[in-house]
């Protein structure tokens, strides 16, 4: 499971123009999902990503999500498994599609909510558009498996 976690002082998504979620000051989530992938990789981005120390106090980045009562909106992002070292054309093969990607989306999604109380998100599988305004910009790739 791949996440890019971004600190943002707002950030929406829009389906068809239309407005789906939005937040403010906190964390915009872009949520990939391998093949591979179980509960336990969800547990792990949960629990890594909620406590990241990113968020500033004195100018130093000391405090985590929880800390600050920060926002979190999650958007999925096959494409983060997108393997782009042969050819010109991203191959997708490694990323989980459809029933299986949703179940540990949304999985993802309840256990967060379980902590933060309330968690926006984006509409799974549609042509989105995303909005953000990061913050800093602080930007960081996050990867159950470990690989980078």
């Amino acid at each position: 499971m791949r996440a890019v976690v971004q600190r943002v002082k707002s950030s929406r998504v829009e389906v068809n123009c239309e407005l789906v979620s939005e937040i403010g000051f906190g964390l915009n989530i872009l949520l990939g999902i391998s093949e591979d992938d179980t509960e336990e990789d969800v547990k792990y981005l949960v629990d890594k990503i909620l406590n990241l120390r990113i968020f500033e106090e004195d100018e130093k980045m000391t405090k985590s999500l929880i800390d600050v009562g920060g926002e979190m909106l999650v958007v999925s992002q096959f494409t983060l498994y997108g393997d782009c070292r042969k050819g010109r054309r991203p191959n997708f093969m490694r990323a989980l599609g459809g029933d299986g990607a949703q179940i540990l989306y949304l999985e993802f999604v309840k256990q967060c909510k379980g902590i933060l109380g309330e968690v926006k998100t984006g509409d799974f599988g549609a042509d989105m558009q995303v909005f953000i305004q990061n913050d800093g910009p602080v930007t960081l790739l996050i990867e159950s498996k470990k690989d980078f």
